[in-house]
């Protein structure tokens, strides 16, 4: 995707952000979020701040940590099904299964980043490679990879835009004010605002369903992000190539994400008559659901925070936007496992070509650029969910930035 040159506007006052002098390491920053105008740099001052070779991938070093993730993957496969079954004691035999889903869900967690590395084209230097081991990779944990592919680039086209962005757009009235339904889990809307139960349980609904009803229904994108006009709630699939998501001619690489999810059920339809349906749920769809409740968590802390604005669509610009994101630290998990996603998305929303391997060094470079602009949330990565999840609900116009919204 190409980057979008980006200014604020003549007409606002402005500060200049200040510097920050940071060495190359993982060195963490205290949040500090800007309190006034401020004047952004352009895209092309941001990308000349970071040194050349962190823009050259390598399909060696993609492709060997493919094979890790793989290999981990089948790894904890063989043992769980080699040894768990054998266990007499019921307790036990549950307790194992369960550490098996949660801690394979953390290796296919990975998986799922690599083939989000081939959509970006930060896989490796050849499109064709980058396509055909993104829907391998996606396609092995039913992820629709180019239906996926296309909405993700546009959510980075249009990050933090309200009308446009594809992910995580803020409503702008309170939860008193909205009506009774699958949002509100059908009760009194001022019963849901103040009740602790009634928002863990929207959490949780969020946490396990987010994903699927992105897919099906498109839920949580700007009324701006479809590319035609379309009120019917079935016609917002990822999975159907005529989709209102999708321009006519996309529909052909939609058609063909389809085929790999088709190929993938054929593939655990065949297990079962092996092993069962009950061990291919314990096997594949338990670990499903906690990679793509790490996906919903990640995207959404990523583009939350009480602090960080979202900007209208006459003040929005492409380097205000994904300077709206939000680096975040998940510990030897978030470096290891889950490829840095988590503590390096400012510098991939800016640049999402550069390999996530050279994206530390990338991340310390614009931090040097942009100053204050640049955002780190060092606190605890699961609390920071509940806190943002019970902070962030509707954003409003910040009367001290033009074009500005913040969170009420």
């Amino acid at each position: 995707m190409s980057a979008v040159s980006s200014s604020v506007s003549s007409r606002q006052p402005s500060r200049r952000a200040s510097p920050v002098t940071v060495p190359a390491t993982n060195e963490k920053q205290t949040f500090k979020a800007a309190d006034a105008p401020v004047e952004f740099p352009d895209i092309k001052t941001i990308r000349d701040a970071i040194p050349a070779h962190c823009f050259e991938s390598s399909a060696v070093h993609s492709l060997a940590y493919v094979v890790r993730d793989y290999a981990m993957a089948f790894a904890l496969g063989w043992a769980a099904l080699t040894y768990i079954p054998s266990f007499e004691n019921t307790l036990l035999r549950t307790a194992a299964w369960i550490a098996y889903g949660y801690a394979q869900g953390l290796v296919l967690t990975g998986v799922w980043i690599l083939g989000h590395e081939c959509g970006h084209g930060a896989f490796s230097p050849y499109p064709l490679l980058n396509d055909v081991a993104g829907w391998v990779l996606h396609s092995s944990l039913l992820v629709p990879y180019f239906s996926w592919k296309i909405s993700h680039h546009r959510h980075h086209r249009f990050t933090g835009h309200m009308e446009k962005d594809m992910v995580f757009v803020p409503r702008t009235t309170p939860t008193s004010e909205m009506k009774r339904g699958w949002a509100t889990l059908w009760l009194d809307p001022e019963v849901v605002e103040d009740a602790p139960l009634a928002q863990l349980l929207q959490l949780i609904g969020h946490q396990v369903a987010g994903w699927q009803l992105y897919l099906l229904f498109n839920i949580s994108a700007g009324d701006g992000s479809k590319q035609r006009d379309e009120s019917k709630w079935w016609r917002l699939s990822h999975f159907d190539p005529t989709s209102a998501v999708f321009r006519p001619s996309e529909a052909v690489p939609v058609f063909l994400s389809d085929v790999g999810l088709v190929l993938m059920a054929g593939v655990l339809y065949w297990a079962s008559t092996y092993v069962g349906w009950i061990t291919v749920i314990l096997m594949y769809i338990i670990p499903y659901m906690w990679v793509h409740h790490w996906l919903i968590a990640i995207t959404y802390l990523h583009h939350n925070h009480p602090e960080v604005h979202h900007y209208d669509a006459e003040n929005w610009t492409y380097v205000k936007g994904a300077l709206a994101t939000v680096d975040r630290d998940f510990g030897w998990v978030g470096r290891h496992l889950f490829h840095n996603i988590i503590e390096t998305h400012v510098v991939h929303h800016l640049f999402p070509r550069i390999p996530f391997y050279k994206q530390d060094e990338a991340t310390a470079a614009i931090r040097r650029c942009v100053g204050d602009l640049y955002h780190q949330e060092t606190r605890s990565f699961l609390g920071q969910l509940w806190n943002t999840w019970n902070k962030c609900k509707y954003v409003v116009p910040d009367p001290n930035i033009p074009g500005a919204m913040k969170w009420a």
